[in-house]
């Protein structure tokens, strides 16, 4: 069987092994593959393929009649025409529920590199502010302590229940809008309508699908009836979010900070307006990708294809 991983970088710079997929037949693995004539090139014999970012489109499909099944080295799957795929029998399957604890995680380490900027203070030590102090201690930003502030979290799944119960660990109350309450979300939350979570919210925390209904649900209406000073975090997708409006808020003061792991376009362009934000903390999409998410991405994408060989596929996503 001919399996190949068409842009295996980012999953596997080198600190991991194919083997898992290794074992099902000839593997081969391109770091990046940059077009679509590149992709069809690669893959136009090949039974299986992975992908993490590359387009598969209607026509890479139709330029591979070998092509058996598709597995996305990601949850997200909108770079696979998988309605097409379906069309042609083609089973498409994703990875889903792998970086929970990885991106929870950093949501709150952007959340609490806002309150105490201590990137910020070590390097202003390592430059040599404190050795020169007159006191014995300095800050440079306002110190933020989050115990009894609230967060609202807008899209209440794994990941942000899982990111609810660090804040309630921190001795915030939480506020959840977007998913259907469940008892384990209730343990962790109260929901409310979008409008309520919005008012209330010191701190807003972005962990929905972007959907149309979602597309730039933080803009400068949902801005406006934010508290004066919130903080708002996004480490799900960056089309969430208008960036202009995002910008005017941070620079106007009417949001005092921002902490994104995601931006609209990807890697960032050097216009996008919030390189030029006032105290927006930016991280180049690393939540995912710690080495632990990282293994449970390959070890669920071998059981992907060896559920699919066997005759009883799972993790399908055009079923």
């Amino acid at each position: 069987m001919k399996i190949v991983v068409l842009d295996g970088y980012t999953e596997n710079p080198g600190d991991l092994s194919w083997a898992p997929l290794e074992a099902f037949g000839e593997v081969t693995v391109y770091d990046r593959t940059l077009s679509e004539a590149e992709a069809i090139e690669r893959i136009r014999d090949a039974e299986v393929i992975f992908t993490n970012k590359t387009l598969i489109t209607r026509a890479v499909i139709d330029a591979c009649p070998s092509l058996r099944f598709i597995s996305v080295l990601a949850t997200g799957y909108n770079i696979v025409d998988y309605v097409y795929a379906r069309e042609k029998g083609i089973p498409v399957a994703n990875v889903p529920g792998y970086s929970t604890a990885a991106v929870s995680q950093l949501a709150i380490a952007l959340l609490l590199e806002i309150c105490h900027h201590a990137g910020h203070h070590s390097q202003t030590v390592h430059e040599g502010k404190w050795e020169k102090a007159v006191d014995y201690c300095y800050w440079d930003y306002p110190l933020i302590e989050l115990d009894g502030k609230t967060l609202g979290i807008i899209g209440f799944g794994n990941i942000g229940r899982a990111t609810g119960r660090i804040a309630k660990a921190l001795g915030m109350k939480v506020l959840a809008h977007g998913s259907r309450p469940t008892p384990e979300g209730e343990a962790i939350a109260e929901y409310v309508d979008l409008d309520r979570l919005l008012k209330e919210s010191d701190v807003i925390s972005l962990h929905c699908p972007l959907f149309p209904e979602t597309t730039e649900i933080i803009n400068k209406n949902t801005i406006a009836q934010m508290k004066d000073g919130a903080i708002l975090i996004n480490t799900s997708r960056g089309g969430l979010v208008n960036e202009q409006d995002l910008t005017d808020a941070l620079n106007s003061g009417k949001l005092y900070a921002a902490g994104l792991d995601v931006v609209s376009q990807e890697p960032i362009r050097s216009d996008n307006p919030l390189l030029k934000a006032k105290n927006c903390i930016m991280t180049p999409h690393i939540a995912w990708a710690p080495l632990e998410a990282r293994k449970r991405i390959m070890s669920i994408s071998a059981d992907n294809l060896r559920a699919f060989l066997a005759g009883d596929p799972i993790h399908i996503v055009n079923g």
